[in-house]
Formats: structure tokens, C-alpha cells, sequence
């Protein structure tokens, strides 16, 4: 259940950011979101493929780089290593969705 609260409760937090539904709904379903803009496919390009490959080429990091910054790409990585380890935590203390929430996924 971990996961799916800290997914609930960010989710909550990226449209307010934002972020569009659709976006946040195709993620839940482990699928690539179509209609992101320029920076929104970069960023899913650049850590999806960190998490699967557990590092990224030098053409992707450039492109991260490039749009972002080397302390923008190093924010990136971290906030995405924070994620995951918040996510392990909640999984482990099977931290539960509030009353009434439906399952993201």
C-alpha cells in the first residue's frame, strides 16, 4: 500500500502544480503519457530511464544539461532517489490510502 499513498499524495500536489490529469492517470498506469510538453518528456525521458537502467546516456544527460543545468539535473536525480526511498519506507510500513481515497493503480 506504500506506494500508492505516496503516489496519491503526489499526485494531489502535481496538479496543483500544474501537471495535467491525464499525465498523472497514464503514469499510474505504467504507461508513457501522451501531450506532455518539451521539458515534462525530457524530465520522464531522463528518469524513467534511470530507474530502469540505473544510469542514462551521455546524448540524454546532455539534453538534461542543456535544458536544465548540471545543478538542475543533480536535483533531478535527487529528488527522484528521494521519492524512492520515501516509496520503500511507506511500502515497508504499509502506510494506507485515507478512508474513502480510491487506489491509484
Amino acid at each position: 500500500m506504500g506506494p500508492k499513498f505516496e503516489f496519491y499524495a503526489d499526485r494531489i500536489l502535481a496538479l496543483k502544480a500544474g501537471l495535467a490529469e491525464s499525465i498523472a492517470d497514464a503514469v499510474a498506469r505504467n504507461e508513457r503519457p501522451k501531450g506532455m510538453q518539451p521539458d515534462e518528456e525530457l524530465v520522464y525521458d531522463f528518469c524513467t530511464t534511470l530507474h530502469r537502467d540505473r544510469f542514462v546516456s551521455d546524448a540524454l544527460f546532455g539534453r538534461a544539461v542543456a535544458a536544465f543545468g548540471e545543478q538542475g539535473v543533480i536535483d533531478l536525480i535527487g529528488v527522484t532517489g528521494y521519492y524512492t526511498m520515501v516509496s520503500m519506507v511507506l511500502n515497508v510500513a504499509d502506510v494506507p490510502l485515507p478512508p474513502g481515497e480510491k487506489s491509484p493503480w
